[in-house]
């Protein structure tokens, strides 16, 4: 089955989060993308999560449907085999993906020496050349300071690494410019980007920076609630906690007819003097607003909630523990067509995403499973570097390249 994106060729030398998921992301669009990698595996080949057997999901999770080659890169001859594999002929390859930029053999002006109109994509941790990664960029900018519990002192990391998730995606976007660049114009270029100046950009453009400069108050903790507007969330009377937003008008009205607190909040409205159409005012009198909602949630079930709330279109959602989550919710599984089952080598059976864009073009790309290390590299040897036979021979038996997962590194051994 043929991706939006069939017949361009990435090849990827990455580690971490944002450069490998951009790296799936072109796969799952139909990319031809060939990682590369140590012998011994990549610097996340057994980052946390493990399966059972010892074997990383992490890995598995943001290398699907990609191929594999295994190079020594500590000798000349790896180096000129990774060398010619970026560099590699034909109008839709050359373009490499990275986040591993060494000086004097794999950087822009190196190799496009090799390959005039090379598109080289690089991501940096800071303008400065510092390495960054999202559990420094995040407290860097403030960031914890403003997540966690309104009567918290210390801040709060997130769980979730928003700025690699947003620069992958930057980094898949700055592929796309480039290469349209390139057929238009003939010319290759590099393309910069860091993992700071993702985040930094964010923040300006949500109005964040602007807050700081202009606003003498600091902005704090707000818990749960939806800063700004008016969403909150609430304990039911079976100890379920339930997230109900208010933002718009038609959800705010929509919350306040539900649970028939009209006339409470009507008297919030007048003894306050302000008007709970505002949704700024709504996020002042937040405390006030929930104090007065308590009690209804309190009175009933989840279920109950649930039935209500859907009835009445409003948004809003029970919190889950992501086990939970994966065992009730049919978007988390196969009944999704983003979603399949598939049984993977050293990891077992579960469901397995896909791209979440759904074309209307094309058939919808199943996912396919991240390859074994080294799985592909005799034929990347051979259809890519245009090697024969007896040199992809020798090549193994000096051990400059290695096919499938050498026993001594197979984390699922």
């Amino acid at each position: 089955m043929a991706g939006i994106l069939d017949g361009l060729r990435v090849v990827e030398g990455s580690a971490f989060v944002a450069v490998p998921l951009a790296g799936m992301t072109l796969a799952q669009m139909g990319a031809d993308v060939i990682r590369f990698d140590r012998l011994q595996g990549g610097l996340d080949s057994g980052r946390w999560p493990l399966a059972p057997l010892g074997k990383s999901l992490f890995w598995a999770g943001l290398n699907k449907g990609k191929r594999s080659i295994a190079v020594d890169m500590s000798r000349p001859e790896g180096r000129e085999l990774i060398t010619r594999t970026i560099t590699a002929p034909g109008k839709d390859a050359g373009v490499f993906l990275t986040n591993l930029r060494v000086r004097g053999w794999m950087d822009y002006e190196t190799l496009s020496q090799h390959r005039k109109d090379l598109i080289m994509v690089t991501l940096l941790g800071d303008r400065h050349g510092r390495p960054q990664v999202d559990y420094t960029v995040n407290p860097a900018l403030g960031i914890p300071d403003i997540t966690g519990p309104e009567d918290h002192e210390g801040p709060v990391a997130n769980a979730l690494p928003a700025w690699d998730l947003i620069a992958g995606h930057t980094c898949v976007s700055s592929v796309l410019a480039a290469e349209r660049h390139r057929l238009r114009k003939g010319e290759g270029q590099e393309v910069t980007l860091t993992l700071k100046d993702i985040a930094a950009a964010t923040l300006g453009h949500l109005g964040m920076i602007g807050d700081a400069v202009l606003n003498e108050a600091e902005r704090g903790k707000s818990g749960n609630a939806l800063y700004g507007a008016y969403g909150q969330d609430f304990v039911c009377a079976d100890g379920a906690r339930i997230m109900v937003i208010g933002l718009t008008s038609r959800q705010w009205k929509g919350l306040v007819s539900t649970t028939d607190k009209d006339a409470e909040l009507a008297a919030l409205a007048r003894r306050t003097g302000c008007d709970l159409a505002d949704e700024g005012v709504r996020w002042a009198l937040r405390t006030e607003i929930t104090a007065i909602l308590a009690p209804w949630f309190a009175e009933r079930s989840s279920d109950e909630v649930a039935r209500a709330f859907d009835k009445a279109k409003l948004t809003w959602s029970k919190f889950r523990t992501t086990k939970q989550a994966v065992a009730e919710d049919p978007d988390l599984g196969p009944e999704n067509p983003m979603f399949e089952d598939l049984l993977q080598e050293g990891l077992g059976s579960f469901p397995v995403p896909g791209h979440a864009a759904d074309f209307s073009a094309l058939l919808r790309e199943p996912p396919r499973p991240a390859p074994v290390l080294g799985a592909n590299t005799e034929e990347i040897l051979s259809e890519v570097t245009g090697l024969d036979d007896t040199e992809i021979a020798h090549l193994f038996d000096r051990g400059i390249v290695a096919r499938g997962n050498p026993p001594e590194f197979d984390t699922a051994a």
